[in-house]
């Protein structure tokens, strides 16, 4: 059985030639992290560790949330995060996902929303055959047992707020729907809950189960896309910025792409 993940998903559609290069080639990149990336990791641990101390019957204090953020902060941090933004430095990043905790601390004060899983993995099939699944982890999953729904929420610590509009059609915790569909009952009540941490704001939405088989059919296709595709073509956009495999891109680095081009055996 082949697994795919939401971000290869994603990587495919962003740009074909970063996909080949992640995970087909497995190239070393270029970027092993960047700091916007290292800052939603230790937010993310920060969160994991708040419901794991509530599940335990524990409600930490707030100076205890913050004293952990620093100390995952502090022990991980080291010169190879790459700051994209050179006019920002560490400790803005720092205070920022500082700001982030105490703001959801703040607003969902006593976190009682009957957290049943944290960084739940879950696998969501596609086919009778099982030739192929997706994989993923859902950052918090909840369950109200008067409304009988089950809560999938996800953490955004970006800079961009998502419209209603957009998340509507957000594939990623669709997808988690359908496996906590598969988990629970093709009939279970489930809400997807988004938190942008930069807005302190909470947008939910929901999908119908017609919506459901809909996007397990734009899956199927999306796999047999990328699994039919010979020829993975680059897709410049503001994101190359962000990009791994920066030395290894024609568009990015043209200069050095024949050398790579020998090397990859193109």
């Amino acid at each position: 059985m082949k697994l795919y993940s939401h971000s290869q998903l994603s990587t495919f559609e962003q740009c074909q030639l970063k996909f080949k290069f992640k995970y087909i080639d497995k190239l070393e990149p270029d970027i092993k992290n960047t700091i916007e990336s290292f800052l939603g990791k230790k937010v993310h641990e920060v969160l994991e560790w708040l419901y794991i101390e509530v599940s335990r019957g524990k409600i930490p204090e707030l100076d205890e949330v913050i004293k952990n953020y620093a100390e995952f902060w502090n022990r991980d941090y080291n010169l190879d995060i790459k700051i994209i933004k050179e006019e920002n430095s560490k400790d803005y990043y720092l205070n920022k996902g500082l700001r982030f905790l105490i703001n959801y601390y703040t607003k969902n004060y006593p976190f009682n929303d009957n957290t049943i899983d944290i960084e739940k993995k879950i696998f969501i099939n596609f086919d009778k055959e099982k030739d192929y699944s997706i994989i993923g982890f859902i950052d918090r999953l909840t369950y109200d047992n008067n409304s009988n729904i089950f809560e999938i929420h996800d953490y955004k610590t970006s800079s961009s707020l998502k419209s209603q509009e957009e998340l509507d059609k957000d594939r990623q915790l669709a997808l988690y729907s359908i496996g906590i569909k598969e988990l629970f009952g093709k009939d279970s009540k489930v809400s997807l809950v988004w938190h942008f941490l930069d807005f302190n704001e909470k947008i939910t939405s929901q999908r119908t189960d017609e919506e459901l088989e809909r996007l397990k059919e734009d899956i199927k296709k999306l796999i047999k896309k990328i699994e039919t595709t010979h020829d993975f073509k680059p897709h410049p956009s503001i994101l190359c910025d962000w990009c791994e495999f920066q030395s290894y891109c024609p568009v990015k680095n043209k200069r050095n792409f024949r050398e790579k081009q020998a090397e990859l055996n193109f």
